[in-house]
């Protein structure tokens, strides 16, 4: 029989719960496992990791408990959550519970100071912050500690970030450990998250019992979603799949979101669906704070038929009638393909999930697995820099001294500063001196689990059994069993019809070349720390216009043909025909478009008075053929190619200050092309095969300008991005 003073509390939480939802008849009731995670962290002042589906309601625990809690005279409720859109979900949804809530996160810092104001007069009941804030040197230092001291409930959101076994493992929330073992006796603290299977379920229950407490409540229940309905629809290429869309999105159920795997598709698709008539708008890791508010608010009030989003919009969104997930590609993990539809059918009885899987998924796939954790020889450099260092360095002072781009490079950190070797502070980061072990084990067991989640993913698409089983059986649910709604267990729903003229379309849209190159502007911080002499702005008499790529690697139309071009082992050879073409396109219109050569207006530049080729150890035959297929046709004389001074430097892929030690004095101007330049008289173009970063034709294009071209205009195949 349940203690008295619990069945008040039961009745109390059943209460503000009512609140919460809206609900003014009284009848609403937790679920079990809803009670018994309140009761845990309230009357027991336990800790609890609840792993739960999406829609089930973990955010009605924290926001319960909470209430609870503060009317017993506990501190505010601390709320660790990488998600911003979430976050702004929930201070609605805790508002309508009685419950003042604020957050602190990168898209508010002019609010700071008024929230750390009210959190010291009491007046907060829930703070929201970003995990990044745990390792600001002024959060961790001054707020942080009085935080810890002050904490009525710590809330840990999404807590399979916590884990590196996970698919979605974010090293700022490793900072968790230490609030966790700063926190005074008897703070109840709550994990939640939907994705999470037996192992990473362990590691963040392990992970809770710091500070001398193990004895963590673990609330795991089924992951099937009664309301979703999935499929997979393959296609033939990528114009049958954005005609596909164009034809069938508005059959599908409300509105929803279609995610790609990178933000040149979200951008490619959003503009087709828009010119075929629908109301979509683009949301992705490159859109501004602002407009992605605007995109939220717009779908949330079904403004827009579908948000087309990469992971950038991942967990962190909360519409109960979301109708819909369709995904343009498919993600590399089952766990991260659970996630992301979990988005879907929260609250309504039917939702569509539709995977489009295409070819070119694995070489994203690919892409993305390169940046994983770097090899020991990088890390061991990096910490000898920080060890001379004589005080603090920044991000940009350390780049140019270690191989690594600068987000991998703030990545890597971020774990050897939870490891203890190094310590962000004002200013930078610094080594500790303290000892610290490569864990290759570990590191190589994550590379290996990232192979068999991809594996999982091209049979989830090819399986013949049950989707939802099959992804509830990657999540480790003992209840999985077939669902009797997905195509395999209902029939398919929707057909591979497209109509003509979508396809047409969507061909004419794919097909469509030309990206432009923005120059670089300016030389990147650090260089004369590595003996290369350039630093600040390239003066304008040296620096390229902008230029002209046929296409981008990483999009779904012309990518898709340049990729196998590209690739690490593919045979150097004659520019393909139909390559050239559409370059020859690229370059008329070019010509004829604003401020072209041929466009007859007041600001048309100069015409190209030659064409040179950058030289390539790799690919010889394709630029030299492109050069001279280019020059034959635009009339031009071919003035010959730039040259290596002597063996051709191994480009560092890792940053640019790297690349530009590469680079420099690794190419010179031969007299036969000097004298060309002199003769010629104007500007010329500069045709490569590739470019990554601009660097290797901001270097080539001051060679020439200072050798006497009066212009550089930079045409490429292709562009990575």
């Amino acid at each position: 029989m349940e203690h008295t003073s619990n069945v008040d509390l039961r009745a109390a939480a059943d209460a503000v719960l009512a609140r919460l939802v809206g609900d003014t008849t009284g009848t609403a009731r937790l679920r079990a496992d809803q009670w018994r995670a309140i009761e845990a962290l309230v009357a027991d002042r336990r800790r609890a990791l609840v792993v739960q589906r999406t829609g089930w309601g973990k955010s009605a625990v924290y926001f319960v408990a909470t209430s609870l809690l503060r009317s017993r005279g506990s501190g505010p409720t601390v709320i660790v959550s990488p998600l911003l859109a979430l976050m702004r979900n929930q201070v609605d949804a805790a508002a309508r519970a009685g419950i003042h809530a604020r957050t602190i996160n990168s898209s508010n810092t002019e609010e700071w100071d008024t929230v750390q104001a009210e959190i010291a007069a009491g007046e907060v009941d829930v703070l929201l912050v970003s995990p990044e804030r745990l390792n600001n040197p002024d959060f961790r230092d001054q707020v942080l500690p009085k935080l810890s001291a002050a904490t009525g409930l710590l809330v840990v959101d999404e807590a399979h970030c916590i884990s590196d076994w996970g698919h979605d493992f974010r090293p700022d929330y490793r900072r968790l450990r230490t609030m966790l073992a700063d926190l005074p006796p008897g703070v109840p603290v709550l994990a939640t998250t939907a994705t999470a299977n037996a192992r990473v379920t362990a590691d963040v229950a392990e992970q809770l019992g710091t500070g001398g407490t193990s004895d963590a409540l673990v609330l795991r229940g089924p992951l099937d979603r009664e309301s979703l309905s999935l499929a997979v629809l393959p296609l033939p290429d990528a114009a049958h799949r954005m005609a596909w869309l164009a034809d069938h999105l508005d059959q599908l159920p409300g509105s929803g979101i279609i995610y790609t795997l990178t933000v040149a598709a979200a951008e490619e698709v959003t503009a087709f669906l828009r010119q075929r008539g629908h109301t979509v708008t683009s949301y992705t890791g490159k859109t501004e704070n602002a407009d992605r508010q605007q995109a939220e608010d717009d779908l949330l009030a079904n403004r827009v038929k579908a948000l087309v989003a990469t992971s950038a919009l991942g967990m962190g969104f909360d519409k109960p009638d979301l109708g819909f997930v369709v995904h343009l590609g498919s993600p590399s993990s089952p766990i991260a393909y659970y996630q992301q539809v979990g988005r879907a059918g929260r609250g309504v009885e039917h939702a569509e999930v539709l995977l489009l899987p295409g070819k070119e998924d694995e070489a994203i796939w690919e892409y993305f697995a390169s940046l994983a954790f770097p090899s020991e020889d990088l890390v061991r450099r990096t910490l000898d820099v920080l060890t001379r260092a004589t005080g603090p360095m920044s991000l940009p002072a350390l780049e140019p001294l270690v191989e690594l781009r600068r987000s991998r490079l703030e990545t890597m950190l971020k774990v050897l500063d939870v490891d203890g070797a190094v310590h962000r502070v004002k200013g930078g980061w610094v080594a500790t001196g303290e000892p610290w072990a490569y864990d290759a084990g570990r590191y190589d067991w994550v590379a290996r689990q990232r192979k068999t989640e991809q594996q999982a993913m091209r049979e989830y698409a090819s399986t013949t059994d049950c989707r939802m089983e099959f992804l509830q059986r990657q999540l480790d649910d003992e209840g999985a069993k077939p669902c009797g709604r997905c195509d395999n267990c209902a029939g398919t729903r929707f057909t591979a019809d497209t109509s003509t003229a979508a396809l047409d379309a969507a061909r004419v849209d794919l097909g469509r070349a030309g990206v432009e190159v923005e120059p670089r502007r300016m030389w990147p911080t650090g260089l004369p720390a590595i003996g290369v002499e350039l630093k600040g702005r390239i003066p304008a008499g040296e620096q390229t216009a902008p230029g002209r790529a046929l296409g981008r690697l990483s999009d779904i139309g012309w990518g898709n043909r340049l990729r196998p071009m590209f690739a690490p082992h593919a045979p150097d050879g004659q520019v393909p025909d139909d390559v050239a073409k559409a370059v020859v396109g690229v370059l008329a219109d070019w010509a004829r478009g604003p401020g072209g050569w041929a466009s007859g207006t007041a600001d048309a530049q100069p015409r190209p008075v030659g064409v040179i080729t950058v030289p390539s150890r790799t690919r010889p035959q394709l630029i030299k053929s492109l050069g001279a297929r280019i020059a034959e046709v635009g009339r031009l004389p071919l003035l010959g190619s730039v040259e290596y001074a002597g063996e051709a430097p191994p480009l560092s892929r890792s940053n640019s200050a790297q690349r530009l030690k590469a680079l420099d004095g690794a190419l010179v101007v031969p007299p036969d092309l000097s004298a060309a330049l002199a003769e010629a008289g104007g500007p010329v173009l500069l045709v490569d095969d590739f470019t990554e970063t601009g660097w290797t034709l901001a270097v080539v294009a001051r060679m020439l300008r200072r050798a006497g071209a009066q212009g550089v205009l930079p045409l490429v195949l292709a562009v990575q991005g």
